[in-house]
């Protein structure tokens, strides 16, 4: 990834309210990020500072109060509910702390329900379900229960979830923080990997500076603002 690599998120001057009148709580207070096609972007912060908000609207998985969110070049307010959705579904995959996987669900069941939600032929389904399996190395799990699993295999079928339906941008939300720091730091290995090898755009949310710190670069986003960033040499004037 170079500064001349292409667009393929911006948010602008983006705010979120939460609430209204006397108890209105600005989650978000005009934020400006700009996210380059194949790179690893950590948004750091404390608790309540505002960075899961941040990635959720990044992620289409909600509207900002103003400002804008552009998906390659085009504002996502002006997309209808179901493109909303079939670009969302297409574009992107998610890696959260919380595992949300359908414990009495098969390892391979769970890893293909986003074909499933895209109506990917059965066939197709197996066959990317088992592909997005091996990269993990997890083929021999894939007709175990998910609830069977240790927390470290759990997430790396999480991974492949987010991988199978082959996505340009994976969101990681604090994708280390349920596990011991040795698995922990598999996973990263497995995540920053995937990255390189396939090209894919990383944004990591994660309060871990040490995770931050493998990444291309990092924000701070604290009280709703963006407060740093990294590396220094970045130009100044705002984040891009």
């Amino acid at each position: 990834m170079t500064s001349a690599s292409p667009l393929i998120l911006r948010a602008e001057e983006v705010t979120r309210v939460y609430g209204r009148g006397d108890t209105a709580f600005s989650a978000l207070r005009g934020v400006s990020l700009d996210v380059r096609t194949g790179e690893s972007l950590a948004i750091v912060g404390k608790s309540g500072s505002g960075k899961s908000t941040l990635m959720h609207l990044l992620a289409l998985l909600d509207r900002p109060t103003s400002g804008r969110i552009e998906v390659e070049g085009q504002d996502a307010a002006t997309l209808r509910p179901r493109e909303l959705n079939r670009l969302r579904n297409a574009t992107f995959g998610f890696v959260f702390q919380q595992f949300f996987l359908a414990a009495t669900q098969t390892v391979a069941e769970n890893v293909s329900l986003p074909l499933t939600i895209a109506g990917v032929p059965a066939r197709e389904r197996q066959r990317r379900t088992m592909e997005a399996l091996d990269a993990l190395g997890l083929a021999d799990k894939a007709r175990n229960r998910a609830a069977d699993l240790s927390g470290g295999q759990k997430q790396r079928v999480v991974i492949a979830r987010a991988l199978v339906g082959e996505p340009q941008v994976v969101f990681a939300d604090e994708p280390t923080g349920n596990l011991d720091s040795a698995t922990g730091g598999q996973v990263e290995d497995i995540l920053f990997g995937l990255q390189r090898e396939r090209g894919i755009t990383l944004v990591v949310v994660t309060h871990d500076e040490e995770l931050a710190a493998r990444c291309d670069r990092a924000v701070t986003i604290a009280d709703g603002l963006i407060a740093g960033r990294t590396p220094a040499s970045a130009p100044t004037g705002g984040i891009r």
